[in-house]
């Protein structure tokens, strides 16, 4: 194996930060989860991944300064593994490594290295380079971890909310899924699309959705119920009337009793958003008598009539 300064692109004078920094950035470029089709990309990765095991430990780096051993970590003199001497080295059946002349080699952990990088360890498994088996101290670790998750923002109006509507969502791998709403949204909430995230050798993360729900034009939110002001005129009002109102599940006709006051409001059952257990809110019709402002024509018709009441003496004026 080629020197690992060299490998690693650093100067024998290199500190500990300079030697991490280079290695996170080969380590970055040929991953083998970015370099599925570059074989020699992957046995480039193996290589430096190696030389920042060697020069990382501050034994090995010291001992391989003196001379004392080669590139590989193996006794100078005694060239790599199963030459020379039979006892030297090899794999054991549970993936660590037999160090030569009766000790175990010193293994280091890699892992932490990878923090950041393509999902939490990096897609090493066990802190050990791809398709080395885990070289190290022999010791096993936990399971390999997940791909990291990724995060969506989905931006869903009043109405498809209220409603419950299915959203179609482009994850980053440009394939798109219809989304069913949960009963109970609320803005800010997040959904977790269990494997939708990055690849990782112990499976793909999950994709995290944080709805953002749209305001509407005319309809309010309030708890689990919808509030709408609707404009009705003086003779509905006086008269009474069926009026069109329109609801997030399309309009539906509302009766207007005579003699309606302006602000009074009526419910409309079952037309608001779904609650947690299913059932769904109302929405809460507030009637506003709409006066027109040419209203010479009302003028005449009330002339010589006039409202006696006191309607403020509940006010105390």
């Amino acid at each position: 194996m080629a020197d690992p300064y060299t490998t690693l692109g650093v100067p024998r004078s290199a500190s500990e930060k300079d030697i991490k920094s280079a290695y996170r950035k080969l380590a970055k470029e040929l991953h083998p989860d970015k370099n599925k089709d570059n074989p020699k990309a992957t046995e480039r990765f193996s290589e430096v991944t190696t030389a920042y095991d060697l020069l990382s430990d501050k034994d090995k780096r010291a001992k391989f300064d003196r001379g004392e051993i080669d590139a590989d970590g193996n006794p100078a003199g005694f060239g790599g593994f199963g030459g020379g001497r039979g006892s030297q080295g090899g794999f054991r059946h549970d993936g660590g490594f037999e160090g030569g002349f009766g000790g175990a080699a010193e293994g280091i952990d890699i892992g932490d290295i990878f923090e950041g990088l393509f999902g939490g360890r990096g897609g090493m498994g066990g802190g050990g380079p791809a398709g080395m088996g885990g070289m190290g101290g022999g010791a096993r670790r936990g399971p390999p971890p997940k791909g990291a998750n990724i995060s969506y923002r989905l931006q869903v109006s009043f109405v498809d909310a209220a409603t419950r509507a299915n959203q179609r969502i482009t994850l980053s791998d440009g394939k798109t899924i219809d989304l069913k709403l949960p009963a109970g949204l609320e803005h800010g909430q997040q959904m977790r699309l269990t494997g939708k995230g990055e690849a990782g050798p112990g499976g793909n993360g999950d994709a995290i959705v944080s709805i953002e729900i749209g305001s509407h034009q005319f309809y309010e939110r309030d708890g689990d119920n919808i509030r709408l002001d609707l404009p009705i005129s003086l003779s509905e009002a006086v008269h009474g009337a069926k009026v069109k109102v329109p609801t997030v599940d399309g309009p539906v006709m509302l009766t207007v009793a005579p003699g309606t006051s302006s602000g009074r409001t009526l419910r409309l059952k079952g037309r608001g958003f779904t609650r947690k257990d299913g059932t769904r809110g109302d929405q809460l019709v507030t009637l506003q008598i709409d006066i027109p402002s040419e209203n010479s024509d009302l003028i005449a018709r009330l002339e010589g009539w006039q409202d006696t009441r006191d309607l403020r003496s509940n006010l105390g004026v």
